[in-house]
């Protein structure tokens, strides 16, 4: 029998804020497995009888698919996050993503099954990829409604380190994997095991959620029978420019993370032929580097103002595009790792306040909805496209400079956007933040 007991409004903060974390972990673990094993062994596993440019194509483009996939999820599970509530639609999110992940990992190849098998994964690609477009809405949220009103850049920020956490343990699975396994095992049978274990992380993330509260300004709405019947229609038709402009803010910063984290590695071996395992080891320390300075700069959103800190962030990615490939060229290992880790700082400039900086932009009653949707439209027009267009410059252009003017223009587009972005001032119910206790 479930004991009843009242707890705080900072304890109901404190288990908001770790089940979002453990949660957006263990999807952002899942969906960069899938792109670091795009860029090691996909395009021979599941495209093989191809070019090796080819390969690299169909492997990202597969990837690209779980990207399209992510706005559908936003439009999904956001109707239901605003209809229903952050916790339940989290718990759902959270084992569609690890069952399309795991799935993945008893995949046959195309040797064994022929065409059968890209298409699989690609199906299962999809799976992930609404899964963790439903994810980062309710996650964002349920940390972000239950912060104090004046941090809510810090309070948001913390969901956010689920990026780098999932970099940080899938990058490392990987490293460990292949080193036992050796270069050959892991493309036979090594590759699998990272899918597999993610079976493991759900019970962690189903157990954490469970003890979660409903987010206090949900409630406050469904108290007051303003629960919005179609949220996605409505946001549409309320907040349109807000959906686009969140979505063309974040050109500068997944558009290049994509390039920095997954294309890097291709990039770095095919084209400068350096060791694979070197360029996940220089990941691995930038990710980590990442779990201090995401919250860092969500918290100096609160203090020098959201857009102030991103737009800092989107000057600097732009003028370290060329310095960027200058410094990988150099095929130093030191330097190389120098280029890699500063790469994720600046990335994490903007990453640290955006949260907030989108979900601010939507009134409460369709938050879920239109900051979901605006956040992963951006996977679209930027994240999934990146690194195919960064594949094809090379490969046209033989150089980096088309790829750094490309990080440059995605750059000035963001920065457009983040200026037309309306500011928010009237999103939060003073209701929400006077809440005191809660109820389990």
């Amino acid at each position: 029998m479930m004991t009843v007991q009242a707890v705080t409004r900072e304890q109901a903060a404190r288990r908001a804020t770790v089940a979002s974390v453990v949660g957006t972990t263990i999807e952002w673990y899942d969906f960069f497995l899938y792109g670091t094993a795009a860029a090691l062994v996909f395009p021979q596993l599941f495209f093989p009888g191809q070019s090796a440019f080819a390969g690299v194509l169909a492997a990202f483009g597969t990837q690209f698919v779980g990207f399209v996939a992510r706005p559908v999820g936003a439009a999904i599970f956001g109707h239901y996050g605003d209809r229903i509530g952050r916790k339940t639609t989290l718990m759902v999110t959270l084992f569609l993503m690890a069952f399309g992940t795991v799935l993945i990992g008893f995949l046959p190849t195309f040797q064994a099954i022929g065409v059968a098998a890209p298409i699989l994964l690609t199906l299962l690609r999809i799976i992930q990829g609404i899964g963790v477009g439903g994810e980062w809405g309710g996650s964002v949220l349920l940390s972000m409604e239950w912060g104090h009103q004046q941090r809510r850049g810090f309070s948001a920020s913390w969901p956010q380190i689920g990026v780098p956490l999932g970099l940080v343990l899938s990058t490392g699975v990987v490293r460990i994997t292949s080193g036992i396994t050796g270069t050959e095992g892991f493309a036979s049978f090594g590759w699998r095991i990272p899918f597999i274990i993610s079976i493991l992380l759900i019970g962690v993330g189903l157990f954490v959620r469970m003890r979660v509260i409903e987010s206090p300004e949900f409630e406050a709405i469904r108290k007051s029978n303003k629960v919005i019947r179609n949220p996605l229609i409505e946001v549409i038709k309320r907040q349109p420019k807000e959906i686009l402009l969140s979505a063309l803010v974040r050109m500068s910063e997944q558009a290049p993370f994509y390039l920095f984290i997954t294309f890097v590695i291709t990039y770095a071996v095919k084209h400068l032929q350096l060791n694979s395992n070197s360029i996940l080891d220089d990941t691995l320390i930038a990710a980590a580097l990442g779990l201090v300075s995401v919250p860092l700069f969500g918290r100096l959103s609160d203090r020098f103002g959201r857009r102030r800190v991103y737009g800092v962030g989107i000057v600097l990615t732009a003028l370290f595009a060329f310095p960027y490939f200058a410094l990988l060229d150099t095929r130093e290992p030191f330097i190389v790792g120098v280029a890699i880790v500063v790469s994720l700082i600046l990335h994490d400039i903007q990453y640290g306040p955006q949260a907030a900086l989108i979900a601010e932009s939507f009134d409460a009653d369709i938050r879920y909805t239109g900051a979901g949707l605006g956040y992963q439209l951006a996977s679209v027009v930027a994240g999934g496209p990146a690194p195919l267009i960064a594949a094809a410059l090379l490969a046209q252009y033989g150089n980096s400079t088309a790829i750094a003017l490309y990080i440059i223009a995605c750059c000035a587009v963001a920065m457009l956007a983040l200026i037309f972005l309306p500011k928010a001032g009237h999103r939060f119910p003073a209701t929400a933040a006077t809440k005191t206790e809660a109820t389990v």
